[in-house]
């Protein structure tokens, strides 16, 4: 337990997730990271203002792809169950931590982990319309 406590407070201290690279069809490893911020109003309110900078205009302003700025491939619809690269909160974190292709580029240069999270945060408070 000790070690855990260690690993964990390392973590928090300097603030970085190992989580590894996105895969299509989805990434068991990353799929086993839990996200380290809790899922509250405020974090979600903290992502949007992330994914309004630099989300909405591939993926739109309800996160279902169609934002006017989108080259190439069709940007993933955010408001299903299931994503091209997985659908749990550590492989979304890997997808916006590392992008997925020249269509997709990675944030882990732009905003930190934190910032990440509170974005993953946020789009799950996305509905699919009935």
């Amino acid at each position: 337990m000790t070690r855990s406590f260690a690993a964990l407070a390392l973590v928090l201290v300097v603030g970085q997730v190992s989580v590894p690279p996105p895969k299509k069809g989805g990434n068991p490893d990353a799929a086993k990271v839990r996200n380290p911020v809790a899922a509250t109003a405020e974090s979600a309110t903290a992502g949007r203002r992330v994914y309004v900078r630099l989300c909405v205009r591939c993926h739109g302003p309800e996160g279902r792809g169609d934002g006017q700025a989108a080259a190439g491939a069709t940007p993933s619809d955010l408001t299903g169950a299931q994503w091209t690269y997985g659908s749990s909160d550590g492989e979304l974190f890997a997808v916006i931590h590392d992008g997925t292709s020249a269509d997709m580029a990675g944030y882990a240069e732009r905003i930190s982990d934190t910032e990440i999270w509170n974005v993953v945060n946020y789009i799950r408070t996305f509905k699919r319309a009935p």
